[in-house]
């Protein structure tokens, strides 16, 4: 082969080799160029955020690489990691809105190009970066995980359970609650089922068409509870436990208990107060004080109601309104029962004239006829108490000053009661009379040696004496005759 003939391919591989000489240089250049020229103003660092001094670089640096739809990296397993970043989702997002920068949660890339530690799979990122980077920040809520049912499945080697970037996307979460109320959004509530259900995706075909899910999903009441209304948000405990079963009514009353939000809807605040007094209330209750953790086959709110799939009182086909359903949610406990049992339920209403007369009005009647009868015997009790306190009380007296028993002492004249007749003795002289001493009292006969008593006859009638007349009215004398007797 002519050398010249070699002209051609020398220089075409000398320009293919400055060619990729200045690609590398201008990579290089740029690299180098992030700390000087083209480095944009420094962001501010939160105060909240520690272990961080110094300048940061900002994040439109970041973003002109990972601002680039389609930049991924291929991790040891094989797995693609995408790391592209919209720059108007992070701008929106709680972290961008506050200001803080990509390197303030990604400490290990601060130099260009990075150097930070390789992952095997993306499950091993999303672990990572929630259990390290998380947790600088965010220390309370940490804590709160480490006891949550979450963690403990984690520590027991459940890969798949969730963690905080599971829940909350560094880049595109949003502000949930409000700064100055510290509730959540409506935004963040009506989220919050699809959130869980990226795990819990059975539950949550349950939990739509339930009352409260097709309330919050379809309708976008956010008055309904959601599912960390109650199970908690990061310290979430196991609801298979007896202890949770049994807090159960806690759970459902605070809701159910708020007289502005039921009065929305029509419902009963007293749920909570009749069920306690009702008899599986009062013995759940004494279960829950005194044995949490021990199993209790008394029903709680969930056992009648369902959990997730609560239907409204009404439906024809779950209510418990309607009597068959009601017999036939009992019969699961009480296989017994008859047609008539569910008459002994009273649902979670007071009586009252309307829907319970007669219960009503007993009730009525025993609330003043019980404290009456009370009343009535405390105050016998009482008057009794009384009348003994004052005879204790007089014995007493005689005991400290006893009566005299000279016979020789005479009481003064005006101490010496006047003597009464017989009628007009007092029943106290008379009572005072019949008390004798022992060695006194009479001698009681028996009906053979009593003396015969005999009827004294009455005295003859004496008649008056005759008044004699006045001289001057005396008849004349006659003169007496010797003897001789005149005849007319």
């Amino acid at each position: 082969m002519r050398s010249g003939s070699k002209t051609p391919i020398l220089f075409g591989l000398g320009f293919l080799i400055l060619c990729f000489s200045w690609l590398l240089s201008a990579q290089d250049g740029r690299a180098a160029s992030f700390s000087q020229a083209e480095a944009p103003t420094p962001t501010p660092v939160p105060a909240e955020v520690s272990g961080i001094e110094g300048n940061i670089v900002g994040d439109q640096v970041c973003l002109s690489c990972h601002g680039q739809p389609g930049m991924t990296k291929d991790l040891i397993h094989g797995d693609a990691l995408d790391l592209f970043i919209s720059p108007e989702q992070y701008r929106a997002s709680i972290h961008g809105s506050l200001g803080y920068a990509c390197v303030q949660c990604h400490v290990d890339y601060m130099q260009i190009p990075h150097t930070g530690r390789r992952f095997a799979d993306l499950r091993e990122v999303t672990i990572v970066l929630s259990a390290e980077t998380c947790a600088r920040c965010h220390t309370r809520e940490t804590e709160n995980v480490l006891n949550s049912v979450h963690a403990i499945a984690m520590s027991e080697g459940q890969r798949e359970a969730a963690v905080c970037g599971d829940c909350h996307h560094p880049h595109t979460s949003p502000r949930l609650s409000d700064p100055l109320s510290g509730e959540l959004t409506p935004a963040a509530r009506l989220q919050i089922p699809q959130t869980c259900a990226q795990c819990h995706y059975a539950i949550f075909d349950i939990y739509r068409t339930s009352v409260h899910g097709s309330a919050l999903i379809v309708e976008n009441n956010t008055d309904v509870p959601t599912c960390i209304d109650c199970h908690g948000v990061h310290n979430i405990t196991d609801p298979t436990t007896e202890a949770f079963r049994l807090a159960s009514p806690q759970i459902c009353a605070s809701c159910h208990t708020d007289a502005d939000m039921m009065g929305k809807y029509g419902l009963s605040t007293e749920v909570l107060n009749t069920y306690v007094a009702d008899f599986h209330g009062t013995t759940v209750t004494l279960f829950d004080q005194r044995t949490p953790d021990a199993e209790s086959n008394k029903p709680v709110c969930l056992d009648c109601h369902g959990v997730h799939d609560i239907a409204s009182a009404t439906n024809p086909e779950k209510g418990l309104a309607v009597r068959e359903n009601l017999l036939a949610r009992c019969r699961t406990c009480h296989p017994d029962a008859t047609e008539n049992f569910p008459d002994a339920w009273l649902s979670h209403y007071i009586p009252d004239p309307q829907h319970t007369p007669l219960v009503y009005y007993v009730t009525l009647f025993y609330k003043f006829f019980i404290p009456g009868v009370l009343g009535g015997m405390a105050l016998l009790v009482a008057l009794d108490l009384q009348k003994l306190f004052f005879r204790r009380l007089k014995k007493l007296r005689l005991v400290r000053h006893p009566p005299s028993t000279d016979m020789n002492v005479v009481p003064p004249v005006e101490e010496i009661p006047p003597a009464s007749s017989p009628d007009q003795a007092t029943p106290e002289d008379t009572d005072l009379a019949n008390v004798l001493p022992v060695d006194e009292a009479p001698l009681e006969l028996s009906p053979e040696a009593a003396p015969e008593t005999t009827v004294a006859p009455e005295p003859p009638s004496i008649p008056p004496p005759i008044e004699e007349a006045p001289p001057s009215e005396q008849a004349p004398s006659l003169p007496e005759a010797d003897g001789e007797q005149h005849h007319d």
